[in-house]
């Protein structure tokens, strides 16, 4: 991190891969490391343009979501937030999953957990709710957002409870590697890419830890610290 963690506009809860293969792979591709505060250059790969497959999720670097970005409340401090998230991952063990795969979502290509994700959700559940003090409320713009988007009366009453539509039961985790592309196109992009990831994605896939992470004025992200599931 190359600036003050009070510097950032908005705070979020991610999965980010620890140092390794897989965190150097979703530094180039997507052409941010998370954890350098840095751009990075794309790999070359024929037949895709890859800045412009992942321009969109690009200032995310490579992570999961698991408490979405949110504006501090006020009288709420950064070091309160990191307190208060060390202090819940030391109450949580690393959760250990099957593994990973590329997953076609709709128009855009993810990876996703392999076999039985439930303890990940509850995971994610519990960090939504314990450090869900330390979020301020939707403005008007940002739930006019999120109501771009379809959403249900379950996901309605998760966005005014939570903030966000898409967490508790609606929680789907999942790590963003392009933009939409056209439908005609998802299978090409995932057959070009899948022997990228080889050798590579893990199994089992381990979360022993989570990350706090600031949005600059900029919009994009870095790593503040990773805190140990330690529980």
């Amino acid at each position: 991190m190359t600036q003050s963690a009070s510097a950032f506009k908005r705070y979020a809860i991610y999965y980010a891969p620890e140092a390794g293969d897989l965190a150097d792979f979703g530094a180039s591709w997507l052409g941010w490391d998370l954890a350098a505060g840095a751009a990075v250059d794309h790999p070359v790969v024929e037949g895709l343009d890859v800045a412009a497959l992942t321009d969109v999720p690009r200032k995310y670097g490579l992570h999961g979501t698991v408490k979405p970005p949110f504006r501090l409340a006020e009288g709420m401090t950064v070091a309160g937030l990191m307190e208060a998230t060390q202090a819940f991952c030391a109450t949580r063990a690393p959760v250990v999953l099957d593994g990973l795969q590329l997953t076609p979502l709709g128009r855009f290509l993810a990876l996703t957990v392999e076999g039985d994700a439930s303890a990940l959700g509850d995971l994610a559940g519990a960090t939504v709710a314990a450090l869900d003090p330390f979020r301020a409320p939707l403005n008007a713009a940002e739930l006019a957002k999120r109501r771009q988007s379809r959403l249900s009366e379950r996901q309605e009453e998760l966005l005014a409870q939570w903030g966000y539509p898409y967490v508790m039961e609606e929680f789907r985790f999942h790590l963003t590697l392009t933009g939409k592309v056209p439908k005609a196109q998802v299978e090409t992009i995932r057959q070009r890419m899948e022997p990228l990831l080889a050798s590579i994605l893990p199994r089992p896939f381990v979360i022993r830890d989570l990350c706090l992470v600031g949005e600059d004025e900029a919009g994009m992200f870095h790593l503040i610290h990773r805190y140990a599931l330690s529980g």
